[in-house]
């Protein structure tokens, strides 16, 4: 599968007939929206966990040198902490293609982290980009400090891909949420980086 998937998602999932659409973003969405939305929640999907095996040739990376950014593997009894946008499907044509590389959407269910309208709706269906293994641009899987170097000598342009790891991290403390892979990875690069 070709990495640009523009078009492949609008064929596959036209959200038109809808009038709202919730996005579950577990990586760059997290502290990155630079796009419209009516609402934000923390949210979470279950069967999931984040891993830094996609290839960016685009925003932290290039085409002769891809960074490498967070896409969702399977993994039974795996929970996977985000923030979840409504927005409306007009804004699918600004993040298809923010997320055009090697990222298809997909319906999952969403739950809520905590409900403080106590309305009792805990979860909804939303939708999340996941870039798999049958993707150009997928990297696959690496040692932590394997993963740290490529991310410490890597750059596109949106910036390097070390600002990606780090501006994770730290929103995911925001969040007084623990993701032991994005961590230990950052413990290698931060080791790097000090090193320079």
């Amino acid at each position: 599968m070709s990495h640009n998937t523009i078009s492949l998602n609008k064929q596959r999932q036209p959200l038109d007939h809808l009038d709202s659409v919730w996005l579950f973003g577990y990586g760059s969405l997290i502290y990155k929206t630079d796009f419209d939305y009516l609402d934000a929640k923390p949210a979470c999907i279950y069967g999931w966990q984040r891993r830094f095996w996609q290839g960016s040739h685009d925003h932290r990376g290039t085409p002769e040198a891809p960074g490498r950014v967070l896409t969702l593997i399977e993994a039974a009894g795996a929970r996977c902490v985000g923030m979840a946008y409504q927005v409306t499907p007009d804004t699918f044509e600004y993040l298809d293609h923010r997320e055009k590389n090697g990222y298809l959407r997909v319906f999952t269910p969403l739950h809520w982290l905590n409900d403080s309208d106590n309305s009792g709706q805990g979860e909804t269906e939303g939708v999340v980009y996941l870039a798999s293994a049958d993707n150009e641009a997928y990297l696959g899987p690496a040692s932590d400090a394997e993963i740290a170097a490529h991310i410490a000598r890597s750059r596109g342009p949106s910036g390097p891909n070390s600002e990606y790891l780090l501006k994770l991290a730290q929103a995911l403390r925001d969040m007084n949420e623990q993701d032991e892979h994005v961590f230990a990875i950052e413990r290698e690069l931060l080791r790097l980086l000090v090193r320079k």
